[in-house]
């Protein structure tokens, strides 16, 4: 039997009763009159009182709060992700789940302990976001020591030669050159070319399957990752049941 708090009128229908050594599990007072169950614990109204005044409730303010705190532990959670990989060279992502578990803690943080589904929702993306997107640095990062040469070398020096005929074809060359390619297709501006490299970052995890076993290890660990973020900014579990009545004393039998 589940019944509103606030309805005062037990249903004696499906009634339960609590024997007279029963107490309540949050004041151990020994209950008398009406009580409740929560979570299947036995308590008194006035406890039940209590927690249900404590209980935070959802608010735009709340969610806010929560996607704020979200968004710092992902860019955080990106940057130790990345960083891990730059330093280690390992490509399984089992920072992962320190990146799950880092944003929904945030974000039950930012939230004063409100969760839900689209709590779980954003807790999820973030975590997804934060793991893919740490995939470009660590791209820049392995080209850059690919592109590095062991030991720098100088080239030698071509003679010069200061004959004006030698000197002006190659200035003229130059600058048809520079033309030629001021002529060519237009450059990629900055905002597209960073619209690429995200993309290409999000679809990390998926192109990481051209190598089909640290691909897939790769994803499901980022799977477990996201659990881990879903389960921090869940709900909080809270069954309330009652109110009940509490069976009252047997008096005792008067002598003749």
């Amino acid at each position: 039997m589940s019944t509103s708090p606030s309805n005062p009128t037990p249903q004696f229908a499906t009634a339960e009763y609590a024997g007279t050594g029963d107490v309540c599990q949050a004041c151990k007072q020994k209950i008398s009159g009406a009580y409740y169950r929560i979570n299947g614990a036995l308590a008194c109204e006035r406890c039940t009182n209590q927690l249900q005044s404590r209980i935070p409730k959802d608010s735009h303010a709340a969610f806010v709060r929560a996607l704020l705190f979200g968004i710092g532990a992902a860019i955080a959670g990106l940057i130790l992700y990345a960083a891990f990989g730059i330093i280690t060279g390992i490509e399984i992502g089992y920072v992962s789940l320190a990146v799950g578990w880092l944003i929904g803690k945030a974000m039950r943080k930012g939230s004063n302990g409100v969760g839900g589904r689209r709590y779980q929702i954003a807790a999820a993306a973030l975590t997804y976001a934060a793991v893919s997107m740490a995939a470009i640095p660590i791209y820049f990062a392995q080209r850059e020591k690919v592109a590095r040469p062991p030991h720098a070398q100088t080239a030698p020096a071509r003679p010069q030669s200061s004959s004006p005929e030698n000197v002006a074809p190659d200035s003229s060359s130059g600058t048809r050159n520079a033309e030629s390619d001021s002529n060519g297709k237009p450059k990629m501006n900055l905002l597209a070319a960073l619209g690429v490299l995200a993309l290409l970052g999000l679809a990390s995890p998926f192109l990481e399957l051209q190598n089909p076993l640290s691909g897939a290890l790769g994803l499901i660990i980022l799977f477990v990752g996201i659990q881990f973020a879903w389960r921090q900014t869940a709900a909080p579990k809270l069954d309330i049941v009652g109110p009940f009545q509490s069976r009252a004393p047997a008096a005792p039998a008067s002598s003749s």
